[in-house]
């Protein structure tokens, strides 16, 4: 009998042992990652700096999301609107001046070069196109009768 109590006892300090370990190496829950989105760019510094607007799309030749986001991106390319690809490569400068460690990046600029809207990762086409809208309607103000 006092080997079967001495066992048991044994056994439960095992167990003790390996909890108390156990809770010692858990590791902390992952946190997650924010990325930096710039507020402000420099216009002259992108294509057709003398466009009311700036759809400019930070990407890399190797991501597919960033294909996806500059399809959608460059059908809104207009008079008032100008559309550029910055591939992490090709416009490496860009992407270290802007901070950006996320593709893609996508920011819709103001004439004075202010960020009124952003989106990492691919934007659904009707939200990039709502932001769009938004941007500029908040810029011309409150229309008459509203």
């Amino acid at each position: 009998m006092e080997r079967l109590l001495l066992v048991v006892a044994l056994g439960l300090v095992a167990v003790a042992v390996a909890a108390l370990l156990r809770s010692r190496t858990r590791l902390d829950a992952p946190t997650r990652p924010t990325w930096a989105v710039p507020d402000q760019v420099d216009r002259r510094e992108f294509a057709r700096p003398d466009a009311p607007w700036l759809v400019a799309v930070f990407s890399s030749s190797t991501c597919l999301a960033c294909r996806g986001t500059w399809e959608k991106a460059r059908q809104l390319e207009s008079d008032d609107v100008a559309v550029q690809d910055i591939d992490a490569i090709a416009g490496k400068a860009l992407h270290e001046r802007y901070g950006v460690d996320a593709v893609p990046m996508l920011l819709v600029a103001g004439p004075d070069g202010s960020v009124r809207a952003s989106f990492l990762g691919e934007p659904p086409t009707a939200d990039l196109w709502s932001a769009v809208a938004d941007a500029r309607a908040g810029a011309e103000g409150p229309s008459e009768g509203a």
